[in-house]
């Protein structure tokens, strides 16, 4: 008799998934405006589903930090203060300083640099099609990048926790005329610089990068 060989289920996306992944994008890409609040049956009724799903999507991006109640109103998105984005990005160049200058000492050639000129190359396109959505998505995949490079996988996860909030801040900072094409080109010299094995430079170049965007940031929010 035949051995049966036991393979990996399939798993389907189920409704509640599916309604917790378009709410969370729309969250993040600017499908809701920062001011709205709305509620369980609203979005119900815009996803074409029953309310179940979306409260408990809403739940967990609540828990997330995405979302906050609204007594009696609903929910809207998390507004990230001042102080917050100062912690942001105070703990992102604590932490990414290290990775680049870790990432100098363990790599064994610049060949393992090319992951990171991929990314770049197609942010490059994303600006050509205009897609600050997919730029956004892929200026995460570059920083994620360099913490597997310096094999930081604790860092690594410090930063994913971080996404979230770092991404509603980016998209609008990525908006700003000519941000996307000055990130392109940081991101190109911290690559040099790694190339290099230039510490001090790969330093500046990662500090100064994170400083241009909450810059940006803060110009922003004053105009």
């Amino acid at each position: 008799m035949e051995k049966i060989q036991l393979k990996p289920i399939e798993k389907e996306t189920t409704t509640q998934d599916k309604v917790y992944t378009q709410i969370k994008k729309s969250i993040l890409f600017g499908g809701f405006s920062s001011d709205e609040i709305f509620t369980e049956v609203q979005l119900a009724e815009i996803l074409n589903t029953s309310r179940t799903p979306v409260r408990a999507a809403i739940q967990d991006l609540v828990k997330e930090g995405l979302l906050v109640w609204i007594p009696r109103k609903g929910v809207t998105i998390r507004k990230i203060t001042a102080e917050e984005e100062d912690e942001i990005f105070l703990l992102r160049s604590m932490i990414e300083v290290q990775v680049v200058r870790n990432i100098i000492k363990v790599i064994k050639s610049s060949k393992e640099l090319d992951v990171l000129k991929a990314i770049v190359a197609n942010q490059e396109k994303a600006i050509k099609n205009d897609d600050a959505i997919k730029f956004i998505e892929l200026d995460h995949e570059f920083h994620i990048s360099l913490t597997r490079l310096a094999h930081f996988s604790i860092m690594e996860q410090v930063l994913q926790n971080l996404h979230n909030l770092t991404q509603l801040m980016g998209l609008k900072a990525v908006t700003k005329k000519g941000r996307a094409t000055d990130v392109i080109q940081e991101h190109y010299q911290i690559i040099q610089a790694l190339e290099d094995k230039n510490s001090d430079l790969v330093e500046k170049y990662i500090l100064d990068h994170l400083h241009n965007t909450k810059e940006t940031l803060l110009h922003i929010d004053l105009s």
